[in-house]
């Protein structure tokens, strides 16, 4: 039996942050919608001696040949030893023996990709279909990924972004003004971020909230994406009371972890609630944003549906490129 191993460099050479690699993300949440997704709950450990965290996600969607076991880590005192925060791999595995097909050694890289894909869909549906200014809230690799994949869905002219450290921001700006072509202005706060915006995304690894409900305004969109654990939340229980349409990545996962669990136990919310999964909209099952002065909101928790979608792409990609080691085991 053979099994291929992938690195990090020749991944990138197979998976960008582009249409391809968003309409495979939508297809896997449309699974979910269609009820063909087998989606076991996340393994989560906590390290906090270490600042560390550490997740196991998987999902089989049936019809597919492979499904992913996919390992990510994220160490937040990492930069400080000259490493980067996240890292991790990813398993593709057949689905009709249970063997092993491939090991990507990715070091995160496939994460961060359909974590933005998946910010890219919820703007898709959710954001107004013209606008002329963005927000980001945190400065670090997903406030990257997620502004690039908002240009695959929506042009903006404009950038805000604020973060608690300012050399980050001094970083992102010089990084990414090229990359986006975009002007980019760095905010006091985060008040400044979201008052000024129509579309918000927050990438940080709070464990207090702070975006509040008084800063919304008509035809906003938020993207909330770092809360993926139940000790983390960026936003204010309340916003999502307030929010004229709340969608989830998962609910079930959402109301443990992200941030819904915190509405919920501020009891703002119920899971009887109409809120919608990304699912029911790439499926068409339901609409998203039908007026432009709704406030919008979109909880990300990471779903492993989309490891497995982007870990087949990968595979797939690098195979009939003649990428990779092959192993006789």
């Amino acid at each position: 039996m053979k099994i291929a191993l992938l690195r990090e460099d020749e991944l990138r050479q197979c998976v960008r942050l582009d249409g391809e690699l968003i309409q495979a993300v939508e297809a896997a949440f449309t699974s979910l919608a269609d009820g063909r997704a087998f989606v076991p709950q996340i393994i989560g450990v906590d390290i906090p001696e270490h600042h560390g965290e550490l997740d196991v996600k998987t999902a089989y969607i049936r019809g597919l040949e492979s499904f992913a076991i996919k390992i990510a880590a994220g160490f937040y005192d990492n930069p400080t030893r000259g490493l980067p925060v996240a890292s991790g791999m990813m398993v593709l595995v057949s689905a009709s023996t249970g063997f092993p097909q491939a090991v990507l050694f990715d070091n995160g890289y496939l994460t961060q990709a359909r974590t933005g894909a998946a910010g890219a869909i919820a703007a898709k549906y959710l954001a107004q279909d013209e606008f002329e200014t963005a927000g980001v809230i945190g400065a670090g690799t997903q406030a990257r990924y997620q502004m690039l994949a908002l240009r695959q869905v929506r042009d903006y002219d404009r950038l805000l972004i604020y973060d608690v450290i300012p050399e980050a921001v001094e970083q992102y700006v010089k990084e990414m003004t090229p990359i986006l072509g975009v002007d980019i202005l760095p905010q006091e706060d985060a008040e400044a971020v979201v008052c000024g915006s129509e579309v918000v995304v927050t990438t940080t690894p709070s464990r207090k909230p702070f975006l509040k409900s008084e800063w919304l305004h008509p035809g906003l969109h938020i993207t909330a994406m770092g809360a993926d654990g139940p000790e983390k939340q960026e936003l204010f229980p309340d916003v999502l009371k307030l929010a004229d349409l709340v969608v989830c990545d998962r609910k079930s996962q959402c109301f443990a972890r992200g941030e819904l669990h915190h509405a919920l136990e501020a009891h703002l919310i119920a899971e009887e609630d109409d809120i919608i999964e990304l699912g029911e909209l790439t499926s068409g099952r339901r609409r998203g944003r039908t007026a432009k002065d709704q406030v919008t909101l979109c909880d990300l928790t990471g779903v492993g549906v989309q490891d497995t979608a982007i870990a087949i792409l990968a595979y797939t990609k690098a195979i009939a490129l003649g990428l990779g080691t092959m192993f006789e085991v």
